[in-house]
This record gives structure tokens, sequence and C-alpha cells, in this order.
């Protein structure tokens, strides 16, 4: 098995990574791990807000060849950005805001997908939650087809609050929500926009759905209950473009 590029283990490897602020998407510790270094991984995550799991030993063992001490770090592909940063960045620009907020898309294939075609239409950032979420992978980046290495991914620790905050900041958020009452041709889509989209089994979370300015439905002819979350996302994307045009 050849050694997987993206993954440092050991106990001071992945504690310096943290400290160094390289771009960590998730750690992995093992299960009844206790004592001081336990207590410093958990603060060294929580500062640089990066997502801690706990899983069984034979996991991490089935991850590196190595002595890995109880814990492994997955690296990123690239940094993960703030939302306070990015907007303030497209208003300077001059550009009006298109984000596109995944509230729980958990796999890399279709983050990635999702990413090519935000890229293709010209939104500006992608927001995901710290956890129940697919990262910044190797596999993500592959996916799509280079699309994540030019749109900045935004983590957060409460989509809530993310929302809320864009909300503040005149940007209205609509959520993708197949119990919605509305149709997606009667939403507005040209002005400062994010739109939500939901894991396809689960959807969005009621906080979200709650906080969300409207929440909309696409229509569909066919017995099967939604479209895959990236052709979702593509078509939305391609709605919001065509209304700035």
């Amino acid at each position: 098995m050849k050694q997987r590029e993206d993954l440092i283990y050991g106990r001071h490897p992945v504690l310096e990574a943290l400290a160094a602020g390289q771009p960590v998407d998730k750690v992995f510790l093992q299960q009844g791990t206790r004592g001081e270094f336990e207590k410093e991984l958990r603060q060294a995550c929580k500062l640089h807000e990066v997502p801690m799991t706990l899983i069984p030993q034979a996991k991490l063992q089935r991850m590196v060849r190595g002595t890995h001490q109880g814990v492994v770090a997955q690296l990123a592909a690239a940094a993960y950005q703030r939302i306070e940063d990015i907007l303030p960045q497209v208003y300077e620009r001059g550009e009006t805001p298109l984000f596109l907020l995944l509230d729980g898309v958990t796999d890399v294939r279709n983050l990635g997908a999702i990413a090519r075609s935000a890229e293709v239409c010209g939104a500006q950032t992608i927001i995901i939650p710290q956890k129940n979420s697919a990262g910044l992978t190797a596999d993500a980046v592959k996916s799509s087809a280079g699309a994540l290495a030019r749109i900045p991914v935004c983590r957060h620790k409460s989509m809530v609050n993310t929302v809320e905050f864009l909300q503040l900041s005149g940007v209205q958020v609509v959520a993708s929500d197949l119990n919605a009452e509305r149709y997606l041709h009667e939403v507005s889509l040209s002005g400062p926009l994010c739109i939500v989209m939901g894991a396809e089994d689960e959807g969005i979370s009621e906080g979200v759905a709650r906080k969300a300015d409207t929440t909309f439905k696409l229509p569909q002819a066919g017995i099967l209950n939604s479209f895959n979350v990236s052709v979702a996302a593509g078509i939305l994307l391609f709605e919001a473009m065509r209304a700035r045009s």
C-alpha cells in the first residue's frame, strides 16, 4: 500500500502542523486516548477550527503504515477562508455577491462537481460546515477539474450564525427545500445572494431553513424524489448567472 501524501501522523508532527498553520482538513484521534496530549490536541484543534474525530485503532492502522501514536491528520489541498474576509473583498471589487452554502454535503465528488459549476457561473465562494461535510481533499479537487484551486472555500462551525452574518451584510439567503411552497422561478436571484443546498437524503438543517429569507423547490415532472445535489446546484447557479446578465 502506497502511503498517502496528504496524511501526517504521530503526536509531535500533528501538533506541529497545527501550530504552524498548515491547512489541516481534519484530525483523527484513537478512541480511548486520555491525558495531557489529548487535552493539548483538543485545544489546538479548537484554536485552529479543525474538526477532530474519534476512531478505532484498527482504522488508524489502515490509514497509515508507520507508527501513528494514536493520531493522524489529513491535510487540506488549500487553506480554508472565512466569509468575514471574503465578503468585503467581493464588495470592494464592485461585484455582486453570489455565494453557495452547502449544508451537509458529504460526498467529495458532489463537492467537486458543485465547485466546477460554481466557478463557471461566477460564484465567489463556497461555504461549508466544520463537521458532517466533504472538505478540501485531494479527491474533491480532482473531481472539481481544478475549480477548487480557483474558488475559495470558507469553513465555519455554525451555519446559522453564518446565515445571520450574510443577512446583516445585505445578502439574501435562499434555501433549496423539497418541502417549500414556492418554486425557483418565483424567487429573485439578481441581487446579493447566497444559495443554500442540503444533503440529498436529509436536506437542509431545520435551523438554516428557519433562518433563510425564503425557501424554494425545483419543479420536476418525473417520479423520483429529487435531482442529484450537484445537478440541482448547477441549475440554480446557472439561473442566478442568467438573472445577473
